[in-house]
């Protein structure tokens, strides 16, 4: 048997056996576009497929990989911080660093239970809703009274405001920083300004306000104990909190029943701990439900801690885990995650929506009301890539890649769907009032909702009888998204947020020379090691962000002569 003749190894494109015509123009290839291109190109690259073709390519090489994701970040209005001395590889830090700051897009509305907290064009915030509530009826002299009781501080707005009907400026300038990440959780709020600090105010009965005790707070405070730390992403629960620092770290703080806290006890916490099962993952996102919680990693897995009861946490039971544990009935990189009151919601790298934990009213998009365990792919976007989601208390939303928003689950009473009705939905459904607009962010809250629009314009619809859509006098619930006329003059639309959407999906044709997916399919396909074999990113271990979290080689092999690897970095 003859031995079939080996492959020519060592570049992208092989010459032809026989000598071209003279007429014949050379065949294209990458290398023969200029550097700046080739950098600009590589900036249109998810950071993954960025780490991907670095650890692969010996075209990709290191240097040229890292300038085209410092040229991402500039272009995203991002200044990475200096590289810590515990990173060898420049490019495995600068991917990272870009996939948590896309992970974690600027978040200028977030619904709470019955507040709603925004953030102006200048960084200024702003809330409305109602922190009266009213409490049993008792007997006094025969007469029946009413007791008034509050959510102390939940507006922010100090002693006194108990009720704003349109978003009102808060008196507080956060030290002169602008605001750019908030989250509204149960009846307590926490926001992240651009100097990396965080603060909070509202109820603190349980610590979760993170100040050392259990008072509430009438206005924003410095949490002081993340001096040192630069904080990147807030996540507010029903009485708990989560944080996520630069380094990749998750905290928690707050009450600690059932392990919400991710600490191994149920202990409360007044000051944010550092998560310690989860040293060792570069954490890229949080988010914090009524009682359970999810850290999604750069690699792409998840891992789920606290409450258990509806099978909320998709490891397949109902008990509660008192620290993070991986989920393992994910087969693929998932991109974001939100947990709701009992249920949850997942996209994977490529759009598709996951749901799981308690049915009831259709939450879980599958078209019935039973409860599910494990994580189940909602089979009603087949055909939409979905690049956002989020989980209300008893409902869900989502946008797709076209801008679209869909919405299902519980409808009765409030409208918090916006389909013009109060009627539940089963399976996920188009909110056709929004059509023509591109959504770029939605938040669901306890009976309404929050979009908002390329164009800067706030939406919300649902609940109104707590003032947290903002309409003013009009307290009436709303069945259709209601355009927030107040505050139009207040914003306007960024660059950040109307890419911001976009940019959790795991490919983008961005429209210059061509796209991550392209590039990546070409580079992986094409670039062969020195044996003459074709490489593949899932062959060598570089997939879902592998690159990030550990060396792929520790062969040291030939580069290009146009420049070196720095040390540490992983070789072609």
């Amino acid at each position: 048997m003859s031995t079939p003749p080996r492959r020519r190894s060592g570049g992208l494109a092989t010459a032809a056996t026989a000598d071209p015509s003279p007429s014949t123009p050379p065949p294209f290839r990458l290398l023969d576009l200029p550097t700046d291109l080739l950098e600009r190109a590589l900036s249109r690259c998810d950071p993954i497929d960025i780490a991907r073709v670095a650890a692969v390519s010996l075209l990709f090489h290191a240097s040229l990989a890292e300038a085209g994701i410092r040229l991402r970040l500039q272009e995203a209005g991002y200044e990475p911080p200096s590289q810590p001395e515990c990173e060898s590889c420049a490019v495995r830090w600068l991917c990272f660093y870009a996939l948590l700051r896309e992970s974690n897009p600027p978040a200028r509305a977030a619904a709470g239970e019955r507040h709603s907290v925004f953030i102006d064009g200048e960084g200024r915030l702003s809330s409305c809703g109602s922190a009266a509530r009213e409490g049993e009826e008792e007997e006094e002299e025969e007469e029946e009274v009413v007791v008034v009781e509050e959510y102390p501080g939940l507006l922010g707005h100090g002693e006194g405001v108990m009720q704003l009907n349109t978003p009102t400026r808060l008196p507080s300038t956060l030290g002169g920083e602008r605001a750019v990440r908030v989250s509204a959780g149960g009846y307590h709020s926490v926001v992240i300004t651009a100097d990396g600090a965080a603060w909070s105010w509202g109820e603190g009965s349980c610590g979760q306000l993170g100040h050392g005790d259990e008072q509430s707070q009438w206005q924003p405070k410095k949490i002081e104990a993340f001096a040192g730390q630069h904080a990147v992403a807030v996540s507010a629960g029903g009485v708990h909190s989560l944080a996520l620092t630069a380094d990749g770290a998750a905290w928690s703080w707050g009450l600690g029943y059932a392990g919400r806290l991710g600490h191994g006890d149920a202990q409360d916490q007044p000051l944010p701990k550092k998560i310690e099962a989860l040293a060792g993952q570069r954490v890229v996102a949080v988010s914090a439900g009524l009682a359970h919680n999810f850290a999604l990693t750069a690699e792409g897995a998840v891992w789920s801690w606290g409450c258990g009861w509806e099978g909320e946490l998709g490891h397949g039971d109902q008990q509660h885990q008192l620290q993070p544990k991986k989920i393992a009935a994910f087969g693929q990189r998932v991109v974001a995650v939100s947990a709701g009151q009992l249920h949850s919601l997942a996209i994977t790298a490529e759009g598709a929506v996951w749901s799981w934990g308690y049915g009831g009213h259709g939450r879980l998009g599958h078209g019935d009301l039973q409860s599910q365990q494990l994580p189940k792919k909602v089979e009603a976007f087949a055909g939409q890539r979905v690049v956002a989601v989020s989980a209300g208390d008893a409902h869900s939303i989502a946008i797709a890649a076209d801008g679209a928003v869909w919405s299902w689950g519980e409808g009765s009473w409030w409208g918090q769907l916006g389909h013009g009705d109060e009627e539940d939905q089963l399976l996920s459904k188009k909110v056709e009032a929004l059509a023509g607009r591109r959504v770029v962010a939605v938040s669901a809250g306890g009976s309404y909702s929050i979009a908002i629009t390329a164009d800067g314009a706030f939406f919300t619809w649902g609940k109104g009888e707590h003032g947290c859509l903002g309409h003013g006098e009009d307290l009436s619930n709303q069945l259709l998204p209601k355009k927030i006329e107040a505050w139009a003059s207040r914003v306007r639309p960024r660059q950040s947020l109307l890419t911001a959407a976009m940019r959790t999906s795991s490919c983008k044709t961005a429209g210059y020379l061509f796209g991550s997916c392209v590039l990546c399919m070409y580079v992986c396909r094409k670039v062969k090691n020195r044996s003459g074999s074709d490489w593949t990113p899932t062959r060598y271990g570089v997939d879902a962000g592998q690159m990030m979290t550990t060396r792929t080689s520790d062969t040291q092999t030939q580069t290009s002569s146009q420049d070196t690897q720095p040390a540490g970095c992983p070789t072609s």
